[in-house]
């Protein structure tokens, strides 16, 4: 193919290359949802009303009656920082398949690469749909919640940087990894629970859009209840670890996740004491990607895929082969 060709002509990414593009992947996903949360809570959800110009007529923002400059701007500034991520993601791919030139068995690596652009693809369609559909809350909830397993995925290609490509073998027994298992559906209860708290609560990205009727207290009981069965299933998966004497890495992750995720917690708590105020919404958010990552980072933490082979070219010779 000739864009193989030209890919191969490309300087072998070096092992801190790779290292650095996995983390830029991590950090443009989870950066493009706390942007997002901005949109909302300073009311620019509707600062471009239309998609995918920003007002009829015109890609960028213009003096538009009844939208503030300001709300314009960021939600203007939010659908650039997309094209950010773009570059990002196509950065990531085009890295994978340069290692896979010369790596030939990383299919697995450059496989997860893709779904870094394949997922802001869907998630530019999906952001499209929540403006035409005028914020319902229901439609911010999928908006948000499409990007979380994004951020996941994220965390996946940066350990297959730095991870060989054999069978996974799970350095937990399998109740061990039952139990992890169960963690992750529950983080995805927690963050979803949220977004209803955020569709019935006072920050909407718009004033003209529907609310989700039901009382944020009742809302937020069950967020707060499934944050309580997560630290649980937490905490028995510590016990796993112990009776199985983890390895310090093993338990590093484990420990992040505890201190991210109690963190996470207070600041919640903190945020519905003091009547949710803007800036305490957006940190959440921040919060939220970052159990996230922690908790996919504890995932891939607990199983081994062999040594990395591919942090250098291969000799001409095989790379040719």
């Amino acid at each position: 193919m000739p864009f193989t060709s030209l890919v191969a002509r490309l300087p072998f990414p070096s092992a801190a290359v790779q290292r650095a593009v996995g983390i830029a992947a991590v950090l443009a996903q989870a950066l493009i949802g706390v942007t997002g949360s901005v949109v909302r809570v300073t009311g620019s959800g509707l600062g471009c009303p239309t998609w995918p110009q920003c007002v009829a007529g015109s890609l960028v923002p213009v003096n538009h009656p009844g939208i503030h400059a300001l709300n314009q701007w960021i939600e203007f500034g939010n659908r650039l920082l997309t094209g950010v991520v773009i570059a990002v993601a196509a950065v990531a791919v085009i890295t994978a398949w340069r290692v896979q030139i010369d790596h030939p068995r990383r299919k697995r690596l450059v496989k997860l690469a893709w779904t870094m652009p394949g997922g802001v693809v869907l998630q530019a369609v999906v952001g499209g749909m929540t403006v035409l559909a005028k914020l319902e809350w229901w439609t911010v909830a999928i908006h948000f919640l499409a990007t979380t397993p994004l951020v996941w995925l994220a965390v996946l290609l940066l350990r297959a940087f730095r991870e060989g490509d054999e069978p996974a073998r799970s350095l937990v027994p399998a109740s061990g990894r039952g139990i992890l298992v169960a963690l992750a559906v529950a983080m995805w209860l927690v963050l979803a629970a949220g977004t209803t708290v955020t569709g019935a609560g006072p920050h909407s990205g718009d004033i003209n859009t529907h609310r989700l009727a039901i009382s944020v207290e009742s809302l937020a009981q069950v967020h707060g209840g499934l944050l309580v069965l997560y630290l649980l299933l937490l905490a028995v998966f510590g016990l796993q670890l112990m009776r199985i004497g983890a390895p310090k890495g093993l338990w590093q992750r484990y420990t992040w996740v505890w201190v991210i995720a109690v963190a996470q917690g207070g600041l919640g708590s903190l945020q519905y004491a003091l009547g949710v105020p803007e800036a305490m919404v957006s940190f959440h958010v921040l919060g939220a990607m970052a159990v996230i990552i922690a908790t996919a980072s504890l995932w891939v933490g607990s199983r081994d895929r062999g040594p990395v082979t591919s942090l250098t070219a291969a000799p001409k010779e095989l790379a040719t082969a």
